[in-house]
């Protein structure tokens, strides 16, 4: 790896995040909250200078042109280190509102990455505090490199390896012949959605700012609200089922959304597997919750299948929003709902999770491996919307499956032994993992907070919402030897 080609990208990158956090000012001024305009100048300030600093102090940086020649190394280290990077400065400004360092930084990892836990236990903070937090969601739902490469002319060319590097996904789909069209093309989408979930809130009754709130974090399957008990907070079921289409559009392609949309016909989303796989797996799952949900605690049909579908949905999709709070469900129900945890969403979507592709894939696999067994000599290819998938990608999609599990099993063991809680320990490794948010028991459920929990439990859930956004291969890839063998240019 080249060290100036590091330092241009990592140091533009800083200088740009600095920029995006000066973007709740706007807030502060309109509600007249000129004492949450300080924290934002800070960390705007902080982010911008050491990314000057870091071309400056580094040689041969300043005479790089553009970054046309990026490898692949580099991009995945550039990606990983700007997610922290982001981290660290988008948890500046909660220090200013009495936030211990730490908690700071859980909140803004869990924003920036979309998990949705929070450490939160009172919510007497002013808009800006809450506008911030659904901020650093919407950003960092599609990506805050897929930004950068879209606007930033200095990406045009080098953004390709740094969008695949970045984008949630198995599979390199670009729909435009520039990767800067592409970016663009899914950030009109996403931006469409966004401001169609907010005039639809507005329209049944949720207040204008919390509308603004609550749809960046829908869109970006995020689920911070500024209302303490969420979606539940605002008693209403049209609200509840606006919820649950954009959360499920937030987590289906955003490719395929924009193919639909530019062939004016929405049955082109139904020609995909992924989405097939995704839209019955979640209407399986709803209504098998359904019929738990009216067995063992006597719900009604319609309210039993809006909570089922609505927990489902935001699940899957790594939302994490509620509109109802499940730890108190009946046993079947959790133990449901805690397999939704491992479906995932589909690639190119704002949704975490292992994704319906991979899931198919490693079916078709196992299927194939079977065959083999009874008919030794034949040849049997692996497709995906009748196309091949090579041989490695099929590998690297068994062997991420299986790192994934890995991870989820050590850090869910160090949890529980820390919290003396095995619920708390499988569910809040999954959840950070997954970028899912809320667990099943009374202290990290939909209603509770994080904040109880051990500091070195935070930590580990911190390291877990990291690695499981950036889909494990940036970090893994950096626990290689070979990997740092770095050069001044």
């Amino acid at each position: 790896m080249r060290l100036n080609y590091l330092a241009k990208a990592i140091g533009l990158t800083m200088i740009y995040i600095g920029v995006v956090t000066l973007t709740p000012i706007i807030t502060a001024l309109y509600y007249h909250d000129f004492n949450s305009i300080l924290p934002f100048v800070i960390a705007g300030t902080i982010s911008a200078f050491f990314g000057w600093l870091f071309m400056k102090l580094v040689p041969n940086t300043e005479e790089l042109e553009n970054l046309n020649d990026i490898k692949k190394a580099e991009a995945l280290f550039i990606v990983a280190v700007s997610w922290v990077i982001f981290g660290i400065v988008a948890g500046i400004p909660y220090l200013f509102y009495g936030i211990s360092p730490l908690n700071a930084m859980f909140e803004s990892v869990s924003g920036i990455t979309t998990t949705g836990a929070t450490i939160l236990t009172d919510f007497d903070y002013p808009k800006t505090f809450f506008f911030w937090r659904s901020l650093t969601q919407w950003l960092g739902g599609l990506g805050i490199i897929v930004l950068f490469v879209a606007i930033l002319p200095q990406f045009a060319v080098a953004g390709r390896q740094m969008f695949f590097a970045e984008a949630p996904g198995p599979t390199e789909d670009k729909f435009t012949p520039r990767i800067r069209n592409t970016a663009s093309a899914l950030w009109k989408v996403y931006a469409g959605l966004t401001l169609l979930n907010i005039i639809f809130l507005v329209i049944a009754g949720m207040p204008k700012f919390d509308a603004v709130c609550n749809s960046f974090s829908t869109l970006s399957a995020a689920g911070f609200s500024p209302n303490p008990q969420s979606i539940m907070g605002y008693h209403s079921n049209l609200i509840n089922w606006i919820t649950i289409i954009f959360m499920f559009l937030a987590g289906a392609s955003f490719n395929i959304q924009y193919k639909a949309i530019v062939q004016k016909n929405p049955l082109v989303l139904f020609k995909n597997e992924e989405f097939k796989l995704y839209f019955s797996l979640v209407m399986i799952m709803a209504v098998l919750i359904t019929i738990s949900l009216i067995i063992n605690t006597h719900y009604g049909v319609f309210q039993g299948f809006t909570d089922a579908l609505y927990q489902v949905v935001s699940i899957t999709t790594s939302t994490g929003s509620a509109n109802v709070d499940f730890v108190q469900w009946d046993y079947v129900s959790k133990v449901l709902l805690f397999i939704v945890m491992f479906m995932g969403s589909c690639s190119g979507s704002a949704g975490g999770g292992i994704k319906m592709v991979r899931w198919l894939i490693v079916y078709k696999a196992m299927k194939s491996e079977l065959l083999r067994i009874l008919h030794p000599n034949a040849i049997i290819n692996i497709k995906v919307d009748n196309k091949s998938v090579p041989a490695e990608v099929t590998r690297q999609i068994v062997v991420y499956v299986f790192y994934y599990f890995i991870i989820f099993g050590i850090t869910s063991i160090i949890i529980a032994i820390l919290e003396h809680n095995s619920i708390i320990g499988l569910a809040g490794s999954i959840t950070a993992l997954g970028n899912i948010g809320p667990g099943f028991e009374q202290l990290t459920g939909p209603m509770g907070s994080f904040n109880g929990i051990h500091p070195a439990s935070k930590c580990i859930m911190i390291f877990n919402m990291l690695v499981g956004r950036l889909e494990l291969i940036p970090f893994m890839v950096m626990l290689q030897r070979d990997f740092w063998s770095l050069k001044d240019n």
